[in-house]
Order: C-alpha cells, then sequence, then structure tokens
C-alpha cells in the first residue's frame, strides 16, 4: 500500500420550494457517508461505507486489483475550521423561512403568469485523514435562494436571479433587491425585439462575464482534461494567452459560494493564480494530477465520498480600471448582453456558445433599446487578447456539473468589452 486516505462528511440539508403560491412540502435531509481510498501498484481501490477505518481501508486495498501508472503528491495538512455565522439557519423557525419566500413572490407575482421560488440551506461537515499523517476538519454553511418568473406579452419569457452564499441566514438579507429586479426587466422584455446579428462589439455584464470565465476558461485548466489533451491550453504554462490587462484566479478561501477552507484530498486550500497579466501560469490540480505536471495540489472535490476530482471554486477575472460608462463608450456600436441562460463550450478547440437573459443595443456610446433571446460565441483565446474589464467585480453563484458530480461554485467578473458572434437564441 502507497498511501490511503479516508473521508467523513456529515450533511444537513433543507429546500423549500413556492411555486405559484403553493408552498411544496418542505424536504429535509441529513447523510452521513465514509469514503476509502488504497493506492497500491500505481492503482486506486475505492471503497463507500460506513464501517470502522480498518474494515473500510481492507475493502478498498482489495478492489485495487491491477497495476497502473497512478502517483501522488505527498503532504501532510492538519488543522481545523468552524464557520461562524450571524444566523444559524437551523435556529431559523421554517414559517420565517415560508414568509421570506412568499414576501419574494408578492413583488414579482403581477409581472408574472407563473412564479418559482427556492430555498436552500445545508451544513457539510467533513473530517479527512491519511498516510501522510494528515488530519483536517471543517464545517460549513451555505444558503440560498433562486427567483424564476415567467412573463407573457408579445413573447414567452423567463427571467431568474439567484442570491446564494457560504454563510448563514443573515445573508438572505437583501434578496427582495433580486425580486425587485425581475419585476423591473420581466414586463419590457417580453416585449423586446430580437437581436441583430453577426460579429459585434459587446459588453458583457458580470453575470454572463463569470459563465464565460468559468465555463469557456476555468475548465480548460483543469489539470485532468489537459492530461486527456482535451484543452487549447495543453503545454502552454508560461505563454501570453490574454492581454496583458487580463488576471484569472481561483480562490476557495473567499466567502463565495465555491468557498472551502480545505479541499477533498485534505489540502489546505489557498489562492491560485491561474493568468497573471497575460500569461498563463498554472493549472489546477488535484495530488494526482500534481505529481504528473508539477503544479500545486488543492482543488480536487467531490459530491458526497465521490472520487475527487479536479473543480474550481470561486473563479474570476481580477477588476482593471473602467467604469460601465467609459465600457459602453468605448463599444460605440453593439450591444450588451446581461445574465446567462446556459451555453456550451469545448475546451479542445476553445470555442463557445452561450445564451444571455437578455440584451440592450448600444448605439453611439449610449444604451438604447431592450432585445430578447440573444446568443454569443466566439473563441476564447482570441476574445481574451482583446478585452476592456471593467472595475466592478461581482459573483454570480451556481452548481457545477462534471463526471456526475454537482458541486457549488461561483464566477466571478467585472463587466467585458469585447468583440464576439451575436445572434438569436
Amino acid at each position: 500500500m502507497e498511501f490511503y486516505d479516508i473521508r467523513e462528511v456529515e450533511s444537513f440539508s433543507l429546500s423549500l420550494q413556492l411555486e405559484n403560491g403553493r408552498i411544496e412540502k418542505p424536504r429535509y435531509d441529513h447523510s452521513v457517508s465514509k469514503g476509502f481510498r488504497v493506492l497500491k501498484n500505481g492503482f486506486w481501490g475505492i471503497f463507500e461505507g460506513n464501517v470502522e477505518d480498518r474494515d473500510g481501508l481492507s475493502q478498498a486495498e482489495k478492489n485495487a486489483i491491477f497495476h497502473s501508472e497512478s502517483d501522488i503528491v505527498e503532504i501532510k495538512s492538519e488543522g481545523s475550521f468552524e464557520m461562524r455565522v450571524k444566523e444559524k439557519p437551523e435556529d431559523i423557525p421554517i414559517e420565517e423561512k415560508v414568509e421570506l419566500l412568499r414576501d419574494l413572490e408578492r413583488v414579482i407575482k403581477d409581472v408574472c403568469v407563473s412564479t418559482k421560488i427556492v430555498y436552500i440551506e445545508n451544513l457539510r461537515i467533513f473530517r479527512y485523514r491519511d498516510s501522510c499523517g494528515s488530519n483536517v476538519s471543517y464545517s460549513a454553511y451555505r444558503t440560498g435562494v433562486s427567483i424564476t418568473g415567467v412573463g407573457k406579452g408579445e413573447t414567452l419569457q423567463f427571467f431568474s436571479r439567484r442570491l446564494m452564499k457560504a454563510g448563514g441566514f443573515e445573508i438572505l438579507g437583501n434578496a427582495i433587491s433580486k425580486a425587485e429586479e425581475i419585476r423591473e426587466v420581466l414586463p419590457a422584455l417580453v416585449n423586446a425585439r430580437s437581436p441583430p446579428s453577426g460579429e459585434m462589439n459587446v459588453v458583457m455584464d458580470p453575470n454572463l462575464a463569470g459563465v464565460f470565465v468559468h465555463e469557456a476558461f476555468g475548465h480548460a485548466v483543469e489539470a485532468d482534461h489537459v492530461l486527456q489533451g482535451a484543452t487549447v491550453l495543453e503545454g502552454r504554462i508560461g505563454d501570453v494567452v490574454a492581454d496583458e490587462n487580463v488576471s484569472i484566479i481561483d480562490d476557495p478561501t473567499i466567502p463565495e459560494f465555491g468557498f472551502f477552507p480545505f479541499d477533498d484530498e485534505g489540502v489546505r486550500a489557498e489562492k491560485k493564480v491561474i493568468v497573471e497579466e497575460g500569461v498563463l501560469r498554472s493549472f489546477l490540480h488535484s495530488r494526482e494530477t500534481a505529481k504528473k505536471l508539477g503544479g500545486r495540489a488543492g482543488n480536487a472535490r467531490s459530491q458526497g465520498v465521490d472520487v475527487p476530482i479536479v473543480r474550481m471554486s470561486n473563479t474570476y477575472i481580477a477588476p482593471s480600471d473602467y467604469s460601465f460608462d467609459e465600457l459602453v463608450e468605448e463599444c460605440k456600436n453593439g450591444i450588451y448582453l446581461v445574465g446567462s441562460r446556459g451555453g456550451e463550450t469545448n475546451p479542445a478547440t476553445g470555442y463557445f456558445h452561450f445564451n444571455a437573459q437578455y440584451g440592450y443595443l448600444i448605439e453611439k456610446g449610449e444604451v438604447t433599446e431592450m432585445v430578447r433571446d440573444v446568443s454569443l460565441s466566439g473563441n476564447t483565446l482570441e476574445i481574451l487578447k482583446n478585452v476592456r474589464i471593467g472595475c466592478d467585480l461581482q459573483f454570480d453563484p451556481g452548481f457545477c456539473g462534471k463526471s456526475g458530480q454537482l458541486v457549488p461554485v461561483s464566477d466571478g467578473s467585472p463587466h467585458l468589452l469585447c468583440r464576439a458572434t451575436v445572434g438569436g437564441a
């Protein structure tokens, strides 16, 4: 046996959903899981089960049945972290949580033909130890709401906003502002016209720009993709891959939705500078990819006690000097795109295609008419080599899926000015 580790994850969750005035039955979940890994003859043996450590490691070792070339960076980590919050979600009466959902619904229901509001809370308690002598633990809360409204005018449109962070019930203190944004935007959106199409100047809002940096760039620097030859950034450490005003960072230590103090291989979390002033400085690594490529581990994450894989946390483009008005003025003629409704990207080619929630025309340096059903596509590296970056960094939370595992993340960016292809969604 060359290496072993043991993970214990205890999770307490509650979700509430209010849809069209009807509250669904609360969904409580409490789970306790243990995961065991053994590295033997370069091959991983895996076992999951709530058993004694000796039994779990024995079962994992029995599953290490082949020979391979896996190896890991040996790191000894020690320490514990307990998140202290102002209002523990479990201490808030469920009636107060339901009333919050009803307050949010009241703000938007007059402009909607359908509404859906979801509340989530989670407490994750994590314990880890390994054959390197590591012994770490932490507890962390995540709390949030998601608000979706569907409006009807000349077209049927939906618009959604989220507020989710690492922290307690106190983070929802300004949730009403998210609902008010829907109330303001949706009546105009349902009667907005289709966008122009073609290559043009584009100002992305922080939400869409954050999705861009996560999907189009972040996945391309996950080291497992690099080892698979599935990214345009393979072998490019030290190369100029963006304009000199571009710095891209992954930082699990900031209190956004992707927060963690230790990753799921027990490595202490730290800020990683991926791109520094246009130069690619690092990939994101697990213990195994760090050994193979010479990087720094600390970005291995898992859903529950599934096998840890390389994942992002809070990934963002660092702010620069431009105000929003200055970006619009420099854009001259083009389009301002707001929010994201998903899309797709290919890290192997660098091409992406996203759908914005809505947009506005920019004419002679002024924001004018609203447009709907807008798509955005282009090549990631081409855009990053000719981009202007705002000063107003903001984060947007969500869940990232990879290899069938969902983990909480947050994407951040200021407003960006670039040139890309726009069309109807």
